[in-house]
């Protein structure tokens, strides 16, 4: 029997390579210089979200909250969407 996947296998990779990234940096700003994230503050509808591109198809939209104050301040990033943007 062949197994229906909802994503192929190549996009569960990156995604997860992507997610593990998003887990290390310290904020948002980390993400900026790494190129392949294409890192952006969603405008227009999906103003207040930000997403991290998986490849040249799918992104993942998230919305980060700081939490606490300096020097304790924790962010949290909530996934809201793995989209296929282009369709």
């Amino acid at each position: 029997m062949i197994k229906k996947h909802r994503f192929q296998p190549n996009i569960i990779k990156k995604y997860i390579q992507t997610i593990d990234k998003l887990r290390v940096a310290k904020s948002t700003e980390e993400l900026s210089p790494i190129k392949s994230l294409n890192y952006e503050r969603l405008i227009g509808d999906k103003k207040g979200l930000e997403s991290v591109r998986l490849d040249h198809k799918y992104r993942i939209e998230f919305i980060t909250k700081l939490e606490r104050e300096e020097p304790n301040s924790i962010t949290v990033c909530s996934i809201i969407e793995l989209s296929n943007h282009y369709k």
